[in-house]
């Protein structure tokens, strides 16, 4: 039977308290990565702790969004980190992503869309003229374009993105809840994995107080 796939929100820059995420999230039931954010990799000892990961996933949220030299640079620089994911924003352009595609090796570039702590207002705001969804499909074409591994996209996206994009479909936004906090376009796991996700980004649900006690909530919650 095919397996769940959890990458666990790593949002501290504390290494005890990271160790303590992947050693209580460990079980035989969903298959887990660890998703690491400019916190943790911009803290102090936050890269030298991941350099040293052995047999984990590792997912580098780097959400790199500059001109191309930059992103490739940065890319060549995360390197010896040996990450397998690594993310970077479309609104980088095709020649930003197909520069950082063409020399990311065995890394999966993950082409991050709209923001799941955006609406329509919020992108109103900024200056977009194109809602969500119409944006979202907009930049999932740019991904193909650009033969990226995989896409960034919230749960109540990915319908539509699917479409279009064949490849792994990473989902934020994921609450047991429907508590949003900072995020507006949010699904539980259940509904996420039904509209076709195929990594499911799960934070402070996961990590904030019993790790062990919500990991086993989070496979009842998947086999009901």
């Amino acid at each position: 039977m095919k397996k769940n796939k959890i990458f666990v929100a790593c949002d501290s820059k504390s290494i005890s308290k990271i160790k303590k995420i992947i050693s209580e999230t460990q079980n035989s039931k969903i298959k887990v990565g660890y998703k690491f954010g400019l916190e943790f990799l911009n803290s102090k000892g936050g890269r030298n702790f991941i350099s040293k990961l052995k047999k984990k996933i590792i997912f580098a949220d780097l959400k790199i969004h500059d001109i191309p030299n930059t992103c490739m640079s940065t890319i060549k620089a995360i390197k010896d980190l040996k990450v397998n994911y690594l993310t970077v924003h479309i609104s980088s352009g095709l020649n930003a992503l197909k520069a950082t595609k063409k020399i990311s090796g065995k890394i999966k570039l993950v082409g991050v869309t709209i923001l799941t702590s955006l609406d329509n207002r919020a992108l109103k705001e900024i200056g977009f003229d194109k809602d969500v969804k119409k944006l979202v499909l907009h930049q999932a074409k740019l991904a193909n374009k650009a033969k990226l591994d995989a896409i960034v996209c919230s749960a109540q996206e990915v319908k539509l993105v699917r479409k279009i994009f064949k490849k792994e479909i990473i989902t934020p936004g994921i609450r047991f809840t429907s508590k949003a906090n900072d995020q507006k376009r949010i699904m539980t796991p259940k509904e996420a994995y039904a509209n076709g996700a195929d990594w499911l980004v799960i934070g402070r649900d996961l990590t904030k107080n019993n790790i062990k006690k919500n990991t086993q909530i989070l496979i009842d919650h998947l086999n009901q």
